[in-house]
């Protein structure tokens, strides 16, 4: 990946964008990274009063193919709401599940602007595009320069870990249904989002660690698509929430300097 332009030390803007605002986060499930030590806390979700509760064959089915069901889209268009005591972020876009590539525009939420932008990201760096006036969504084809990058960090960002999840939300094989439940999977409750009647289960415990279950909950259609996740910051009093088809989807170009996996 090729070094983008250094930012520019007065630029007290694109001086946050570079260093996010720290928050300890963790997430523990088969779609995305462990680390130990997290809080999580979940809110809503229409549990039905009968659960938490073992998941049903068909339930492990779904749960199992329901990342898959990303990676055969190809794609997403997702709206990732990023939790902050002093203030949020909404990043709403794309994630292309094939090139492992998001990239959308960020607006801040219960804060001032100086957050707001065009960015694009991978599992291991972020580009952000600072802009005075961020569109309400991010153009087809990003601009060809004034992008600055950073590594994307493994903890200690909301942002940052919200970033990863949805990139890890998609894989290009089911997993295993038969070990779901005995790893701790459960079923919650019967919901719905946007029309869609959907059931919300909590993923595995992480493998080799133990307390993790339930850390993440899925609201998964009849078919296994999947329609929002929740997951918990630990520094943060509300999870983080992506949900899925929220605009209509477009094709994730890279930026200079981005090299999409394939």
């Amino acid at each position: 990946m090729r070094t983008q332009q250094a930012l520019p030390g007065r630029a007290a803007d694109r001086r946050r964008w570079l260093r996010p605002r720290r928050a300890a986060a963790v997430i523990g499930t088969a779609a995305v990274a462990v680390a130990a030590g997290a809080a999580f806390l979940f809110t809503g979700g229409g549990s039905d009063p009968s659960g938490p509760r073992a998941l049903t064959s068909d339930e492990a089915n779904r749960l199992a193919i329901t990342r898959f069901r990303n990676y055969e889209a190809r794609g997403r268009a997702v709206t990732i709401t990023v939790p902050g005591t002093a203030g949020g972020l909404t990043v709403t876009g794309s994630v292309d599940y094939r090139s492992k590539l998001g990239y959308g525009v960020v607006h801040g939420t219960g804060r001032d602007t100086s957050s707001d932008g065009l960015i694009e990201w991978t599992a291991t760096a972020v580009f952000v595009h600072p802009m005075a006036n961020a569109p309400a969504h991010a153009p087809a084809s990003p601009p060809r320069s004034g992008w600055y990058s950073r590594p994307l960090q493994s903890s200690g960002s909301a942002l940052d870990t919200s970033l990863a999840i949805a990139l890890k939300l998609g894989s290009d094989r089911p997993d295993n249904a038969e070990l779901l439940p005995q790893n701790g999977a459960t079923w919650w409750g019967r919901d719905q989002v946007d029309g869609h009647r959907v059931d919300v289960m909590t993923g595995p415990s992480s493998p080799g660690r133990s307390g993790t279950a339930g850390n993440v909950r899925y609201w998964i259609g009849s078919d296994g698509t999947m329609y929002r996740v929740r997951a918990g910051v630990s520094s943060e009093p509300e999870p983080v929430v992506i949900d899925f088809d929220t605009q209509k989807y477009l094709p994730v170009k890279p930026v200079p300097g981005v090299t999409p996996t394939r």
